[in-house]
């Protein structure tokens, strides 16, 4: 997420009430989670598992939770608790705005476009021409449609990351301030949900085809002329390149890379990443022609013990 304009080190450590290493004039320019950081923005770290990793990352500026040496050509801002703090300049910078319509005024849609009754088209929603939206639709705002786009009813485009710290007295949410993404001639199902990015984008790209009842995560990024089938669930930070197919009730973890052209049979559970061009099957996720020869070879077990006894 950039911010409208440049910021100084100072600035944004008076925003948060946090210390800071660095000039104070240092720029800062957005903010983002680690796999999508570049140079001007902040990223926060608040273990020290992870602290070396986020001060080798693109980001130039870290909010860190322990006052340590500053790499060169960066900045550290010092918090007692830099997720609270990163959620505090979500608020700032991205600021939850009520609608006073269905569709609101900032909303643009190009044209020839259908908008079904009982659809909700949020603040700064972008959608392209040629599209239909179903009815009983939401698209949460700055949700970006591109042309030619199908969206059939009971969607929910936008909604909030799945993402929560741990405290004593409960779940606390890592605030989203990112966008949906949908590229152009995509159509997805009835009773869709894509989340939004926590900074980045939730990306569906171009050409790619949705069925019904499929749940994908914040800041996953589906590559074009991928073919998912109803009910997959895929969790946040995904990357599916491009032409993938992925059958019914398919179970995706956070993280992972799934190669270009792979194919994944139904009920499937992915917990790694899976190389392109392959075709996978089972829980975890293997190569389907492995897993059932190990099958067929199982179902001789009992013929050769059979034949163990009979000599």
């Amino acid at each position: 997420m950039k911010f409208p304009k440049p910021h100084t080190l100072d600035e944004i450590a008076s925003l948060i009430d946090a210390t800071f290493i660095g000039n104070a004039n240092f720029p800062v320019l957005g903010m983002n989670e680690i796999h999508v950081v570049e140079p001007g923005d902040i990223v926060f770290v608040d273990h020290p598992k992870y602290y070396d990793k986020a001060l080798a990352s693109a980001a130039t500026i870290v909010l860190i939770n322990k006052e340590v040496n500053c790499p060169e050509g960066k900045a550290l801002l010092i918090s007692d608790d830099p997720f609270r703090d990163f959620n505090k300049l979500t608020k700032h910078f991205k600021p939850f705005k009520s609608a006073a319509s269905a569709i609101t005024d900032s909303a643009i849609i190009g044209e020839n476009t259908v908008i079904q009754p009982n659809c909700f088209i949020g603040n700064n929603v972008v959608i392209g021409h040629n599209c239909t939206i179903h009815a009983n639709v939401t698209i949460y705002d700055d949700t970006i449609i591109g042309n030619n786009v199908t969206i059939h009813a009971g969607t929910v485009l936008g909604a909030s990351a799945f993402y929560y710290k741990k405290r004593p007295e409960g779940f606390d949410p890592l605030i989203s301030g990112g966008r949906v993404v949908i590229k152009d001639y995509v159509d997805i199902g009835a009773l869709c949900t894509i989340d939004r990015g926590v900074t980045g984008d939730t990306t569906i790209g171009e050409g790619s085809k949705l069925d019904n009842q499929i749940q994908i995560g914040h800041d996953t990024v589906i590559g074009k002329k991928c073919l998912i089938a109803s009910q997959v669930g895929i969790a946040g930070c995904v990357v599916i390149e491009d032409e993938v197919t992925i059958w019914g009730q398919v179970g995706c973890a956070s993280g992972i890379t799934i190669g270009a052209k792979a194919i994944i049979h139904a009920q499937s559970g992915i917990s790694k990443s899976l190389s392109g061009q392959k075709t996978y099957w089972g829980t975890p996720a293997q190569e389907a022609r492995s897993v059932m020869k190990e099958m067929a070879s199982i179902k001789q077990i009992p013929k050769i013990i059979e034949q163990l006894k009979n000599k």
